[in-house]
């Protein structure tokens, strides 16, 4: 029986030559992006969308509010929701992080979910972000998958069932319930689910608690508690996290400057943005940009 150790040593050298600098690298498949990282990045506000994040080589450590989250080559994260939360990551130029991430699809996750029936009980509290333990299934239908983005007529012939082998063993594992409560709308993870999907749509308008509680058909305190149980944020904790994150990417990304990235995010006073970002990301926009660009020139 083949390790846990020696599937990551393989999937590594499979990843391996496919990634050429720090950070994403995209592939020919839509929704699957490949990790890499040759340093150690300090614990960093992140936004990860909807997605399985499998490790072949190096470790990370997710924080949401008071869980710690970690996933290494033991491990694969399941990620449902768009969820703002901070990540550690270890890598070195010798032992570069290297893995895989697969964006969960709703119109696959959907398909799939049908397809598959109710297949157990329902959880009451569904976990929006956890670490799962690679599984020997999990495992070949990665390795799998990576292998086929080394020949392209298999991506261009194969790669979705490939994808659709990841996704199913991600369904059969111990956050399975997570996916299919998505899909099936059960409950109060549910009708929270709803509300992150509006907030994430519209997050540069202004919404009460309560506006925010009739919409999940719940009053101010159930949902309150519902909410920060999914989240471990409070919902103005979790907007003005939205917005920096938006505002990040907005001037790092899109070549705002730091008045039009606070406008569009929502933010009227731009001293309010500039402290806000100072106290949530270390250090000002105007150097976080100033920063980007050098590494760019």
């Amino acid at each position: 029986m083949v390790t846990t150790a020696q599937a990551g040593n393989t999937l590594a050298n499979v990843i391996s030559p496919l990634v050429k600098s720090d950070g994403m690298t995209v592939t020919p498949l839509p929704g699957v992006s490949l990790l890499y990282l040759s340093r150690h990045q300090v614990r960093t506000p992140l936004l990860y969308e909807p997605s399985l994040t499998i490790i072949a080589q190096g470790r990370k450590i997710g924080y949401l509010g008071d869980r710690e989250i970690l996933y290494d080559p033991g491990q694969y994260l399941v990620q449902t929701l768009p969820l703002p939360f901070e990540c550690e990551t270890y890598g070195s130029p010798k032992a570069p992080l290297l893995g895989i991430s697969v964006r969960l699809d709703p119109a696959l996750l959907s398909e799939m979910v049908t397809a598959m029936g109710d297949t157990s009980g329902h959880v009451l509290a569904p976990l929006p972000m956890a670490s799962v333990a690679m599984t020997e299934g999990m495992q070949d239908a990665v390795l799998r998958l990576t292998r086929t983005l080394h020949v392209e007529i298999e991506c261009r012939t194969m790669g979705t069932a490939r994808i659709r082998d990841v996704v199913f063993e991600a369904l059969k594992g111990e956050q399975g319930e997570a996916l299919r409560a998505l899909v099936l709308g059960h409950g109060n993870y549910s009708r929270i689910v709803q509300v992150l999907s509006k907030l994430h749509s519209h997050f540069a308008d202004d919404f009460s608690v309560e506006q925010l509680a009739s919409q999940a058909n719940m009053s101010t305190s159930t949902f309150h508690q519902h909410f920060k149980q999914i989240t471990r944020a409070s919902p103005a904790q979790y907007l003005k996290r939205l917005r920096l994150i938006k505002a990040q990417q907005l001037l790092l990304q899109d070549n705002h400057n730091v008045n039009q990235a606070a406008a569009a995010v929502g933010y009227r006073s731009v001293p309010q943005f500039s402290r806000d970002y100072k106290r949530y990301f270390g250090e000002s926009p105007l150097q976080h940009r100033r920063q980007e660009q050098s590494l760019r020139a």
